[in-house]
């Protein structure tokens, strides 16, 4: 319960800022919702537990071991879980609706993942990419979930 509410007064925080201007380096962009197991932010060369409240930042990289899971709230309100064994990077987040610019870029390299648009897919939905070892995953719906393997040896 008191990590639901912490997430909640989180993301309020987070979408007053929201039309404040796009995402600029160094600023937070979203939030860690919940993590369980072996879950990091890499940030640099800087390697942070993922714990709920952590802020994120265009560039970050999420990765979860075996064992581990992430919960993750953009700041337009999109969300995104991490299953075991991912790796996911932040490569470019810009939301002003008062500037009328949108842009999501994420790049999944192994694992699992699960989107729920927020304001950016349903507002500008050709601004919201996923972008895999093989392919681009443009956005036409609210939601979609993606396994990314290791190629196999033929």
């Amino acid at each position: 319960m008191k990590i639901t509410v912490t997430a909640a007064l989180l993301l309020g925080a987070l979408s007053l800022a929201a039309g404040a201007g796009p995402a600029i380096a160094g600023e937070t962009i979203g939030v860690v919702r919940n993590a369980s197991g072996d879950a990091t932010v890499t940030r640099g060369e800087k390697t942070l537990p993922a714990a709920p409240g952590l802020k994120l930042m265009v560039g970050d990289i999420l990765g979860t071991g075996r064992d581990g899971s992430l919960g993750v709230i953009l700041r337009d309100d999109s969300s995104l879980s991490i299953g075991p064994g991912s790796r996911l990077v932040l490569r470019s987040f810009l939301f002003s609706t008062k500037e009328g610019t949108f842009d999501l870029v994420a790049r999944i390299t192994c694992g699992t993942m699960a989107y729920l648009s927020g304001l950016i897919g349903k507002l500008a939905p050709e601004k919201a990419r996923f972008e895999t070892p093989t392919a681009t995953i443009g956005i036409r719906g609210t939601r979609f979930a993606v396994k990314v393997e290791e190629p196999s040896a033929r």
